[in-house]
């Protein structure tokens, strides 16, 4: 192998929104599963055509469905949901069942708890942090959140921890508040203008379910908070390597640079930049005007690349992946594209 694709006890495949991170996670994971270690592969929200290649449906969204076995390897994949994380969490850390129901009941987490900005990410922190503690697996591989700003997913473990200690969610647990999440009656008074504000521009009824919401998740802040340390110091961990998938052509490179800028800023371990679908070169058909656009689009790819190992001399590898003609859409398919990325002359 040209370039150790599998090196880390846990790889994270980062990179923008449309650039095939989620195969190629699942080619990965497939080889290494082939080679003979136990194999995890996390992933959010997969094509139809994957989840058939996976052998995977709904139920893998609880907990991770075994695709192959090989000698002493074998390949498990799990589809990740924010919701039933949230979900199972709030169950195993609430101090009793009421708590757990308490919490479940309030119209804010009914309502917005699963789609509020950034707790996909940190959901995705959480089950990384109870499937890498479980022991259960040599190596698991994370495919990222689809989202436009993919840092969020690394930044999710920062942003829990000022959460909890932030003066939003010190206001909500002030004492004033009384057990039903209404103030006492001086202080409704003093804030009448505000409450009154409150009501026009947000609702009243809403924010009181903001507050009781937190009131209710209170006991299980030292728990979030605690866990999130532990991910950020395992996503920093010399046993963890970020794989970044590009897309090509000269236009994503800014794109690339941005990424690998940022996770060496903050201290991550940066595997090699895969950039992925790459258009071939035509060759000598190339002449033929029906090719037109194959040889324009060829030629793009080829300068992107020659512009992103510029950029890198003696540096970061860089490996490029060719555009397959249909997405992998079965285990056979995958375990090429793993072998394609594997050889020597890929790159």
């Amino acid at each position: 192998m040209s370039m150790d694709l599998l090196s880390g006890r846990l790889i994270v495949v980062v990179g923008a929104g449309g650039v095939g991170k989620t195969t190629l996670a699942a080619a990965l994971a497939l080889g290494s599963a082939q080679q003979g270690r136990r194999t995890l592969v996390m992933t959010f929200d997969p094509s139809l055509r994957l989840k058939d290649a996976l052998g995977v449906g709904d139920a893998a969204k609880d907990e991770p469905i075994r695709v192959m076995e090989e000698g002493s390897g074998f390949l498990d994949a799990a589809l990740l949901d924010a919701k039933q994380t949230f979900d199972r969490l709030i169950r195993t850390y609430a101090p009793d069942a009421d708590a757990a129901q308490r919490i479940f009941a309030n119209r804010f987490y009914q309502d917005m708890a699963g789609n509020l900005a950034g707790i996909l990410e940190y959901m995705a922190m959480e089950r990384l942090f109870e499937m890498r503690a479980s022991g259960r697996y040599d190596q698991i591989i994370l495919d990222t959140p689809p989202t436009r700003q993919a840092m969020d997913f690394l930044q999710a473990p920062e942003r829990m921890m000022n959460l909890v200690d932030s003066k939003a969610i010190r206001f909500a647990l002030d004492p004033w508040w009384d057990g039903k999440g209404e103030k006492n009656l001086a202080f409704r008074l003093a804030a009448r203008g505000v409450m009154e504000l409150s009501d026009r521009i947000i609702g009243r009824r809403f924010l009181l379910d903001v507050v009781e919401f937190i009131r209710a998740f209170a006991p299980l802040f030292d728990g979030f908070r605690s866990r999130a340390e532990e991910v950020r110091n395992l996503l920093k961990a010399e046993e963890t390597r970020f794989l970044l998938v590009a897309g090509p052509g000269p236009d994503r490179v800014p794109d690339a640079m941005f990424f690998l800028r940022k996770l060496e800023e903050s201290g991550h371990h940066l595997g090699p930049v895969l950039v992925n679908q790459v258009h071939p070169d035509p060759g000598p058909a190339a002449a033929d005007p029906g090719l037109a656009l194959l040889r324009f689009l060829a030629d793009r790819d080829r300068r992107g690349l020659e512009l992103l190992r510029s950029l890198f001399p003696g540096g970061q590898d860089i490996l490029p992946v060719a555009l397959e003609p249909l997405p992998p859409g079965d285990l056979p398919t995958l375990a090429r594209l793993f072998e394609k990325l594997s050889s020597p002359a890929q790159g």
